[in-house]
């Protein structure tokens, strides 16, 4: 692993920990609404993170995530949805980056 993966493994990790963090306070507090703009403000974060660390084009594909409107009526099932909804694509993207890239083909 290049220092570089491994740097921005380590911000990912850090990303998902950060986000972790926002669910358990906002669990604890139900404060929903509240909750919901912390995962703005650190979806913002990240996309300016990931753009810096992993690449512009890895940046924008998460930037694209938009969640779709939601239908239950129950606002913690709600937020509960939008952590996952964030938190599958930024774990896929943190296990790539601990992937050993693969060697430069030779065009024999």
């Amino acid at each position: 692993m290049t220092n570089q993966s491994g740097a921005a493994s380590d911000m990912l990790q850090k990303q998902l920990k950060e986000l972790d963090q926002i669910f358990q306070d906002t669990i604890e507090t139900l404060n929903i609404a509240s909750g919901t703009e912390r995962v703005m403000k650190w979806r913002a974060r990240t996309i300016a993170l990931i753009s810096e660390s992993v690449g512009q084009k890895e940046g924008q594909k998460f930037a694209a995530l938009q969640p779709g409107p939601s239908f239950t009526n129950d606002l913690v099932e709600e937020f509960t949805d939008l952590i996952d909804y964030f938190r599958a694509p930024l774990a896929d993207l943190a296990k790539q980056q601990l992937q050993p890239s693969p060697p430069p083909s030779g065009g024999n």
